[in-house]
């Protein structure tokens, strides 16, 4: 049975592996599933926010290295990841001229051909690398589901709200990544006392896996590729 190692980028996200996924993939046939905020995570002062990749890249290889029975994947917001100069993601400026159905694409499949090519692996479909990009922040994904998102938080009211933000996109994941209109911002305008790790996590809960799937398909595709490992 495999062993996965998702590497986060912040408390939310990490939440979220500890508290729901490992619960459904640990089902599916994985001997562990865990999660790491990616960097010095001795500086808890200065837990969540992406770090720039070269540090990002070394933790990677780092833990694919000591333990060649397991698996790593990421989980990171294609919102925030650094575009230019020493801090820059592998295909991150790419995505940002592409359409939205070739953004994450384009930095996963960046993300996986710098990892192999450092492990000496000949392709990404052989790698023990699974990369993952949310489309395009973790609250996105809370759209899946506006009424159960609005309960969880305490604010059934909002409900409509959420809907109608919701309803503007195709998907949950399409809900765009301008600095005053990323997902996170347009819920923090609604509720000013929003607590991301906390709220976020008590929502997914609500929402469940199934909704979230259903709803996201660049989400539900990850999902399915590390489901896949245990067949």
């Amino acid at each position: 049975m495999p062993r996965l190692l998702v590497h986060v980028e912040g408390e939310t996200e990490e939440a979220f592996v500890n508290e729901i996924l490992r619960r459904h993939l640990l089902a599916c046939g994985y001997a562990s599933v865990g999660a790491r905020i990616v960097g010095n995570a001795r500086q808890r002062d200065r837990r969540g926010g992406i770090r720039a990749w070269p540090s990002v890249k070394q933790d990677i290889l780092r833990h694919l290295k000591q333990d060649e029975g397991c698996l790593a994947t990421t989980m990171v917001d294609y919102y925030a990841l650094p575009q230019s100069g020493d801090r820059a993601w592998p295909g991150r400026a790419l995505a940002g001229e592409l359409p939205y159905a070739a953004k994450a694409e384009a930095v996963e499949d960046a993300l996986a051909e710098e990892i192999a090519a450092h492990m000496g692996w000949d392709g990404r479909y052989e790698s023990r690398f699974i990369p993952f990009v949310v489309m395009h922040e973790f609250e996105g994904l809370l759209f899946s589901d506006c009424a159960a998102f609005a309960s969880a938080i305490g604010r059934p009211g909002l409900a409509i709200s959420f809907q109608e933000i919701r309803d503007e996109f195709d998907t949950p994941e399409e809900i765009n990544d301008s600095p005053t209109t990323a997902p996170s911002k347009r819920v923090e305008n609604l509720v000013p006392a929003y607590q991301k790790p906390l709220f976020g996590n008590v929502a997914a809960l609500e929402i469940g896996l199934d909704a979230i799937r259903g709803a996201c398909p660049h989400f539900d595709a990850w999902l399915t590729a590390l489901e896949s490992q245990c067949q």
